[in-house]
């Protein structure tokens, strides 16, 4: 195969996979119930097996390394953030905030299991 075609295909297959979020925004607007189980009320989020998958193999572990190294900056900058009285909000930044989205949120969602504030 020559390179132009190797080039062609290539570009194809990139502008196709590139219309595939209008498609599914096309798709999800045009639903009549506004969530998965039908029922108006219940409002959560259901996402699609390809978000899960991702979310299992891509996300989680790229959040728990985001959270483990965000544990050893907290630790090295504890004594600069304890001088200037941030810790709360370095710790909840650098190990809490990724953390909570890789173990609190369920699979493929993009909001955490709950939004309060300790």
């Amino acid at each position: 195969m020559n390179p132009f075609r190797i080039i062609a295909v290539l570009l194809a297959m990139s502008f196709g996979l590139q219309a595939m979020p209008a498609l599914a925004d096309a798709v999800q607007t045009s639903s009549s119930t506004s969530n998965a189980s039908g029922d108006p009320v219940y409002d959560a989020e259901a996402p699609p097996a390809i978000s899960m998958i991702g979310d299992l193999l891509i996300a989680r572990p790229l959040l728990i390394g985001a959270t483990v190294i965000g544990a050893a900056a907290f630790v090295v900058s504890l004594p600069f953030t304890a001088a200037s009285g941030s810790v709360k909000s370095a710790g909840r930044s650098l190990v809490v905030d990724p953390g909570r989205s890789a173990f609190v949120r369920c699979l493929g969602c993009t909001t955490t299991g709950y939004n309060h504030d300790e």
